[in-house]
């Protein structure tokens, strides 16, 4: 009988000794193995890059503990779906693992609906994200949970997911084709065994050469992925390009996040971080607030379009970080010096025992006196 299943979801692990890579958490040891030996399984959010094996890891959790598991995507699933899933919890009697993919796209209300059941135990709760979950998931929430980090996968780690996969599709690959696989997989195991597939249906040779490689992928991926370096050196560049006023390197930036699927909003907050930091006008803040705005309402496709309009506003704009460098040099003296002494003539005086100690004796409320402490008096963090 055929197997219609896509190659990824045929090969995916059965045991925890199938998982290739994350050692520190499936290898002897690892934290996974000891709470599957110890019988307790508590709510977890895995935080890697695509295609590292967070789903895998969330359905051989729900499989080795005999736990009922539903799988939803934050992309589609409604408070609704969520709410059904929890309502049939309350009724079952076996364990059952909530699994979210893509948490970071519920919103506040949606993450905050799964709270009173995590707590209580209705679920259990396994979110996966390729964001920052400090910044994605709500507090209350992630405090309820363990997170597990996923590392990406290494070369040699690809090279066993090759070789599993060419061995289904009875096939083998030349050494420039195996690399470049690897190269435009770009660590997503995922999209590596998709693209090896498809390669295999589109030609005759038992060895797959780079060019049906390539026609498998359609055109070479963008070098990029969300959590690691090129997600960096992307927002990098975009942000190096509003600040020498490149309007043009800074579209091309911006244009290649959003073309390789980034959060709009990770995009937005740095181009709110970026209008106190560099530009002259407080307007810029304004202008980039509303841009995080129209991210969060709008959302994609129409939302790059407030990218695009936010971006060149930034870049055309005067360009001034004297206040950010003041509040540095500032910033460094403190973790330097410690907490020095207010001076007395300002410090607050509530009651008569403090008035009688000096306190705010001697304020004027427009004087031209340093009022920093007496270590530092004088010093000047803002220069005009």
């Amino acid at each position: 009988m055929i197997d219609h299943r896509p190659l990824a979801d045929i090969l995916r692990p059965q045991s925890l000794d199938d998982v290739v890579g994350q050692e520190h958490l499936v290898g002897k040891g690892g934290i996974l193995r000891k709470l599957l030996a110890s019988g307790f399984l508590p709510s977890v959010v895995f935080w890697g890059p695509p295609g590292s094996g967070k789903t895998t890891l969330a359905q051989l959790l729900a499989n080795l503990t005999n736990s009922h598991f539903v799988h939803k995507s934050a992309v589609t699933a409604t408070l609704a779906d969520v709410r059904a899933v929890i309502a049939e919890a309350e009724n079952f009697s076996e364990r059952t693992i909530l699994f979210i993919d893509e948490i970071h796209r519920f919103n506040k209300a949606q993450q905050d609906a799964l709270l009173p059941h995590v707590e209580h135990g209705t679920v259990i709760f396994i979110g996966a994200t390729t964001e920052n979950p400090s910044f994605e998931i709500i507090s209350p929430l992630l405090s309820r949970c363990r997170v597990f980090v996923l590392k990406q996968l290494e070369d040699k780690d690809l090279d066993k997911i090759i070789d599993r996969g060419l061995l289904y599709l009875k096939r083998k690959i030349s050494d420039d084709s195996r690399a470049f696989l690897k190269e435009i997989a770009n660590g997503d195991a995922r999209a590596l065994l998709t693209i090896l597939e498809i390669a295999s249906q589109i030609t005759r040779d038992k060895t797959l050469k780079a060019a049906s490689i390539e026609e498998a992928a359609q055109r070479k991926m963008l070098q990029y992925d969300r959590a690691g370096d090129e997600h960096y050196n992307a927002i990098s560049a975009f942000i190096k390009s509003m600040r020498a006023s490149d309007v043009d390197a800074a579209l091309y930036y911006l244009a290649r996040m959003v073309a390789s699927g980034e959060d709009p909003l990770f995009i937005a907050r740095r181009m709110v971080v970026f209008a106190s930091e560099d530009v002259q006008t407080p307007t810029a803040l304004v202008v980039s607030n509303a841009v995080f705005a129209a991210c969060q309402h709008i959302g994609y496709p129409e939302c790059q379009e407030n990218l695009a309009a936010g971006a060149v506003y930034l870049a055309q704009a005067k360009k001034d970080r004297s206040a950010y460098d003041a509040y540095m040099r500032a910033l460094d003296d403190v973790h330097k010096l410690g907490n020095l002494p207010v001076p007395l003539l300002i410090r607050n005086a509530p009651t008569k025992l403090m008035k009688a100690e000096g306190y705010g004796k001697g304020y004027e409320a427009y004087t031209k006196e340093s009022l920093l402490p007496e270590k530092i008096k004088g010093k000047i963090y803002m220069r005009r």
